[in-house]
């Protein structure tokens, strides 16, 4: 049985393909690159997927390493798909489930990126990555990095939480501060020689990682898909891996009939693909003086911004604009009625389902996800005492 069916690299932009089997980051054009796979080659029933360890790697046919033995691994993937049912009530939305990636490896999802791109670095020769970073990304890819053997560079915004600072010098990596925001981080990046850039989406296997969000989420109701997926939306991996996800589900013929309707949440101090999308344009405009208290989701002007609003116009979804207040009062919300301490960009998402449930968007009878996506402990600061 062939370990994985990957076949090709695809431009979303210029259609070019490339040999996947290379150290390659953007295409030609400047856009980020998708795997794609060879999925009528893919022979695996449900019932054999059932049989498998419940991590990331039991989807090994539609990821991209070919071989189990650069498989690097911490044990990541299965998060938990929990019903709310208090707070789901409270905001008029009863069938409210919560995918917790609090849970991961390094307490993020982020974990899943690393995992796979971490794999396929080593796998097709890399051994020193370096990556700009707002925090999470940068310690789960250095978590990874030294599971490895590989020498990884770091470089976040000085205000970036504490904890994943010290995660990242606890592996060995190089950390180095930048006294601005990622685009700083990420221009030190860039200055540096002898490093693979693994930024987000400048290599194509990050969102490979993150894609198994959403075929966990397809899995763990059955194959029977919710109407509704709300993702706290940065750089906008997730979202896109969460679509892809389901588009190779449905190649594949264990899914059918609509897609969950896709929503990106972002902050009204770091919205760029919200304004985009409300002004029905293909791409976002930078958006100046960035800040919110949802630190992982200040991104000024994602790279693949016009992968994530074709998500949403694909699957009839949309976007929304949540305040700093309303985020930490929501965070605060959960945790009293679920038990449930989320990241700050985790919140975002309860915000904007309370808010989509208030206008109508939100349906009393849909089943709804929402995306948490790290453990609200690493943002001690978020809460007073």
């Amino acid at each position: 049985m062939t370990f994985s069916a990957l076949s090709r690299l695809e431009c979303p932009k210029c259609g070019l393909t490339h040999d996947p089997d290379q150290v390659i980051g953007l295409c030609p054009c400047g856009s980020p690159l998708l795997a794609r796979y060879d999925v009528p080659a893919v022979k695996l029933t449900k019932d054999e997927l059932a049989a498998r360890p419940p991590d990331l790697w039991r989807y090994h046919e539609l990821l991209p390493v070919r071989a189990p033995e650069n498989v690097v691994t911490l044990g990541e993937g299965m998060t938990p798909l929990l019903p709310l049912p208090r707070y789901g009530r409270e905001i008029g939305v009863d069938r409210l489930l919560m995918k917790d990636e609090g849970l991961i490896p390094t307490g993020t999802f982020k974990a899943r990126g690393a995992a796979v791109g971490v794999s396929r670095a080593y796998e097709v020769g890399v051994r020193r990555i370096a990556m700009p970073t707002n925090g999470n990304a940068g310690s789960a890819w250095a978590a990874y990095a030294a599971r490895a053997g590989l020498e990884a560079l770091v470089a976040m915004p000085v205000a970036a939480p504490e904890i994943c600072r010290r995660e990242v010098k606890v592996v060995g990596a190089r950390l180095h501060l930048v006294d601005g925001l990622i685009g700083d981080a990420a221009a030190y990046v860039r200055e540096q020689e002898g490093y693979f850039d693994v930024s987000t989406l400048k290599e194509p296997y990050r969102i490979e990682g993150k894609k198994t969000m959403g075929l966990e989420i397809a899995e763990q109701l059955g194959w029977r898909l919710p109407d509704v997926i709300v993702y706290p939306t940065g750089g906008g991996v997730g979202i896109i891996g969460i679509w892809k996800a389901l588009l190779e589900l449905r190649e594949l013929g264990w899914i059918d009939g609509p897609l969950p309707r896709l929503v990106a949440v972002q902050s009204t101090g770091c919205a760029p693909i919200v304004q985009a999308y409300e002004q029905g344009l293909p791409e976002s405009e930078p958006w100046p003086d960035a800040q919110t208290v949802a630190f992982g989701i200040t991104v000024p002007r994602a790279l693949g911004d016009f992968l994530v609003l074709r998500a949403i116009a694909d699957t009839g979804g949309t976007a929304v604009a949540v305040g700093d207040e309303t985020i930490l009062a929501e965070q605060r919300r959960l945790a009293e009625l679920e038990g449930a301490f989320v990241c700050p960009e985790g919140a975002a998402t309860f915000a904007a389902a309370r808010r989509l449930r208030e206008s109508g968007w939100i349906h009393a009878g849909d089943q709804v996800v929402a995306l948490n996506t790290g453990l609200g402990l690493k943002y001690p600061q978020t809460v007073p005492l």
